[in-house]
């Protein structure tokens, strides 16, 4: 898997624009005081261009909102839904929590694993696997999410089903 340091990790000229010009329509919703507040919409649009959030994307969103790179780096580390590491094309969030662990998550998730020839966190160029709190699917659990779509009432079956789609 990359790492932040390769070439992947930096800006294109086309991106960084793409990024400001992303802002100068996401910031005029914010007091020009508070322009912290657009954290997350800015973090979002950086990942939204480059897939991931690398350090000097972080920098440069922290420049934007004129806060410290090392708070664009908290609240990137925060909320599980940004990739600080270059994810596989597919992430793979498997829920675990309460109402899909009594209904097979972690048979699930284990079967994922021996599959994937991965361990929940970590990545290959295909596939980013990770072990997630909630996904909000209590009532069709387990669930699973690729990227950002949804797959709930899942069995190995389903799982076989969906990872043929991907591969």
């Amino acid at each position: 898997m990359a790492e932040p340091n390769d070439s992947s990790a930096a800006l294109t000229p086309d991106e960084q624009r793409r990024l400001d010009e992303g802002l100068a329509l996401v910031l005029p919703h914010y007091p020009e005081d508070r322009k912290s507040a657009a954290m997350l919409p800015a973090l979002r649009l950086l990942q939204s261009i480059k897939g991931w959030l690398p350090p000097q994307g972080l920098e440069l969103v922290a420049q934007r909102l004129a806060v410290s790179k090392e708070r664009a780096h908290e609240v990137a580390t925060f909320y599980a839904m940004f990739h600080t590491k270059k994810p596989g094309k597919y992430v793979l969030d498997v829920c675990t929590n309460l109402s899909c662990s009594l209904r097979g998550a972690e048979e699930l998730l284990a079967y994922l694993e021996q599959k994937l020839g991965l361990k929940a966190g970590q990545s290959s160029e295909l596939f980013t696997l990770r072990e997630t709190e909630c996904l909000a699917s209590c009532g069709t659990a387990p669930c699973l999410q690729v990227n950002e779509d949804h797959h709930e009432s899942l069995n190995r079956k389903k799982l076989d089903e969906l990872l043929s789609k991907l591969t």
